[in-house]
Parts: structure tokens; sequence; C-alpha cells
């Protein structure tokens, strides 16, 4: 039986403890060493020791780290829309999800420098079977969604979640970050599932699911990164789906993605906070559809501002030009952006392999064809 103890982060009188088996951990030693490379592990230890709440270890240390890996593996992160948004509100970011770490951790360090209340965030509990990567998870204020349970009992975990949600925006004063999809994107084309819709709704109790949606105060999220360092990675399985067989993970498939995703080179990030959700509710709410067209319909709003959002780069231009064989964009991008995107393709794509190739562009053009129907 699945309790909330198996699903919440931990609390903050859990945090010295853990922190304190954490500093023995050679994966946790290494991230700390890489956050802060001009201090001795004495003083790190020191600085560890001194965090007494999740606030304390995500504005201290997780905050550095992040920042850390921007440094070293981008070429800038920028942000839109965070000063719209009421420093005293908590509210539903549901996102579009590219990185299995660094979308929240990003989205934190916004929300951090913004002066906006931090978010609790949801991770499959499939992401983190490595226990040093549990601890991290419950140190960074993540809750667990459960993979992989039989039908009744992922009800019942399912329903857990929901409540937990609906308890950390309502009566803990916290925000909340959720994908809009399990798992993330491989092929850039941002589509939030009903599903992940219909389980925060289980915990509406009795209030119509599009007035509890907005008491959630529901921000659409948009993430893009110039480069994704995982792309590579996600071909086999875009590959796998092309040719329509099952594509099975290999074991540390997971682990090297969280690992390429955080170390490997980005270019330019940047994450754009949509509107609150509120007059969408209203019309969906009032329409007269049926309680799934209703769903449909805001999985859709959802998508709207995500798509709208989303802030296209020049290897985005450069791969719907190259996809279908146009100049459209040729004025957003510069021979010298055109070469280093076609390096990239040449290091990460076997010659003469059309289908990689076309998933690969794909992956990189489909924000800017989500983006053209949106303004259409």
């Amino acid at each position: 039986m699945i309790t909330i103890d198996d699903i919440r982060p931990y609390l903050d009188a859990e945090v010295n403890a853990a922190l304190e088996k954490g500093l023995s951990h050679p994966m946790i030693q290494t991230l700390l060493q890489f956050t802060f490379p001009d201090k001795s592990w004495d003083e790190i230890a020191v600085l560890v020791r001194s965090c007494n709440s999740i606030q304390d270890f995500q504005s201290k240390v997780i905050y550095s780290s992040v920042r850390t890996v921007i440094e070293k593996s981008s070429e800038g992160f920028t942000t839109s829309g965070f000063d719209k948004l009421d420093p005293n509100q908590t509210y539903l970011y549901i996102s579009n999800h590219r990185d299995i770490i660094l979308d929240t951790s990003l989205l934190n360090v916004a929300l951090l420098e913004h002066q906006k209340i931090m978010t609790a965030s949801a991770i499959g509990n499939n992401l983190v079977k490595k226990p040093f990567l549990l601890e991290l998870a419950k140190l960074n204020r993540s809750f667990l969604i459960m993979r992989d349970l039989p039908p009744r009992e992922m009800l019942k975990a399912s329903k857990m979640v929901s409540q937990y949600i609906g308890d950390l925006l309502h009566k803990q004063n916290r925000s909340v970050w959720i994908a809009q999809r399990e798992g993330r994107t491989k092929d850039g084309n941002d589509l939030t599932q009903q599903g992940v819709l219909k389980m925060i709704a289980l915990a509406h109790n009795g209030q119509s699911v599009m007035e509890y949606f907005k008491s959630l105060k529901i921000v659409p999220v948009s993430i893009s990164y110039e480069f994704d360092p995982t792309d590579v990675l996600k071909i086999p399985e875009l590959m796998a789906k092309h040719h329509d067989i099952e594509y099975v993970k290999s074991n540390n498939e997971d682990f090297n993605s969280i690992l390429k995703g955080v170390t490997g080179q980005k270019k330019r990030i940047h994450i754009a906070a949509g509107s609150v959700m509120e007059t969408e509710l209203d019309a969906i709410g009032q329409s007269g559809e049926t309680l799934n067209r209703q769903y449909q319909l805001l999985a859709e709003r959802i998508d709207q501002q995500i798509h709208k959002n989303y802030h296209l780069w020049p290897s985005n231009f450069i791969a719907y030009d190259m996809l279908h064989k146009v100049e459209t964009f040729k004025e957003r991008y510069s021979k010298k952006e055109m070469r280093q995107f076609q390096r990239r393709i040449h290091r990460r794509v076997e010659e003469n392999n059309e289908i990689a190739l076309h998933n690969f562009l794909l992956m990189y053009a489909n924000p800017v064809v989500n983006q053209l129907k949106v303004k259409s």
C-alpha cells in the first residue's frame, strides 16, 4: 500500500540527517565539489550542515549548483513573464518537458531570482531508482509520481498525488511544477496529455472541475534550449516509434540522460511564464460540453500558451527550413549558425540515414510548426 510518506519530499525536520548521510555519498560529494570549486571540502561540509530546511538547501546549495551548470554548459539563461506573477500567490506551473532534472531546476532559479514562491515538483519514481538521486529529489522538494502499479493501486496513488498537489497549493503555500505529459517530449511536439489533467482533478471534491482548476491558478510554462544536449539520446526511441516497434530502455538510460542533460552544451536557454488561466476556464466550464471534451479544450488552451511563448532559436528555424527544403526563415539565422547546426547533425546522425535525419530535424522544427499554428 502506497502512503503519503512514500511520495512526499523530506520535511524540514528531516533535512539535517539526510544531508549528513548525503555528505558521505561519492556522487553527492562530486556534485558539491562541482558546485563550489573554490571551497575546500571542510568549507563545503560546514555550508551543507548549516542547511536546516529545504529552503536553505535550495537557496544555499542547489541554486549555486544550477547557476554553475548554466555558466559551464550554456551561453546564457533568460526569462520572461515572471514579473507579472504575484510574489505572494502560489501557482500550478504546467510545463513542456525537455530535460529530466534541469527543467524544474531552472524554473526554481527563475522563481528565486524574481522573488516568487518556489515549487514542489513532480517526478516519476522510475527516474530516481538510484538511491542518491532519490535523496537529492527529496531534498529538492520533489514528490513522486508512481509508475507501473497495478490499476487499482495506480488509481489510489493518483488520488493521493492529486490531494497532495491541492494541499500544497491551498494549505501549505507552495507552488507546484508538473510536466504537461508523462515523460519528456522526444519529438519537440509539446502536447498536454488529458490523463495528467484528469489526475490533477481527482481532488476536486464535488466542486466543478473547471472551478477547481481555476482555484489552482494554472500558469503554462515554455522551456526552450537552443541545443538539446540529449537530442542524440532521443533518436533510438523516435526510430522505434517510426518503425512501430516497442522501445525498451536500457538499464542506465535515464541516468545517462540526466548526466548528459546537465553537463552537455545547450547554447542559450529561455523560460517563459504564461498568463494565469482564468477566463479560459470560465468559458470551458460554461460551454455545455461533456467533461471529456472540457479536458480536451483545457489541454488545447494550455498548449496554445506553451507554443505561443516558446522562444524560437536559430536551430529551430534552420531545422524547419531543412526539413521542408525551403528558405522561409533564412533571415532568422546566419551562415555560421547553419554550418554549426549541420556539424551537429553530422556528429549525431549516421550518414545517409534519412529516417534518423528526419526525426532529428523534427525535434527542432516542431516548435516552429506549432507556433505558426497558434499565430495563423
